[in-house]
């Protein structure tokens, strides 16, 4: 097995180490849930760009490292209104959206039709990283003493400024992941509608 392949590989256990502390019940466990979330999000980022640089692509990658973006995100999401923290209809868009595009994917594979990421999904898998992190660090940086609150202590509206810059990154995520399932829908719509 590549490097590429086992960051993507690695970032399938940091879902599931990052699952469990967010549920957990030991101090500081969100910080450390940001911490191992941020691992991840750098495995994604490396393995693809690994790959491309050593011409390491293989069809694991290909098939894998978008399904496990896919569950770290989704994983996190769903967490997310386990804890109360973000409204489930967000969370309903977001899955619902990358459920119908591995659906699409599946279909494009059975019919021999391999279908690449767009620029689009990537600037929507970047996004909801980043609201991620930014909800993780609002659920965080209050453990941090001094130092968080030097950081992200800064005041807008009575409030820090973490606080509204993750609600409005769990808007924009929402709204990229409607944008890009649409267009990425449509582009790839003869898939689907011959079989109609």
């Amino acid at each position: 097995m590549n490097l590429p392949n086992k960051l993507t590989v690695s970032r399938f256990v940091l879902t599931a180490f990052f699952l469990v502390v967010m549920f957990a019940r030991f101090p500081g466990h969100e910080s450390v849930a940001l911490v191992l979330f941020g691992l991840a999000g750098i495995t994604d980022f490396l393995d693809g760009r690994i790959a491309r640089q050593r011409g390491l692509i293989t069809n694991f990658g290909i098939l894998m490292d978008p399904l496990a973006d896919k569950i770290l995100t989704c994983s996190a999401f769903i967490a997310f209104v386990g804890r109360g923290i973000m409204p489930a209809w967000m969370v309903v868009i977001i899955v619902g959206r990358e459920l119908a595009i591995t659906g699409l994917r599946l279909l494009a594979a059975s019919q021999q039709v391999v279908l690449a990421a767009e620029r689009f999904g990537k600037h929507k898998t970047i996004s909801q990283i980043v609201a991620i992190l930014a909800v993780l660090t609002v659920l965080s940086y209050p453990q941090w003493g001094v130092a968080g609150e030097f950081v992200f202590g800064w005041r807008i509206a009575g409030v820090a400024w973490v606080v509204p810059f993750a609600e409005l990154s769990k808007w924009i995520s929402v709204l990229l992941t409607l944008f890009s399932g649409g267009i990425y829908l449509w582009r790839n719509r003869e898939l689907y509608l011959k079989d109609m």
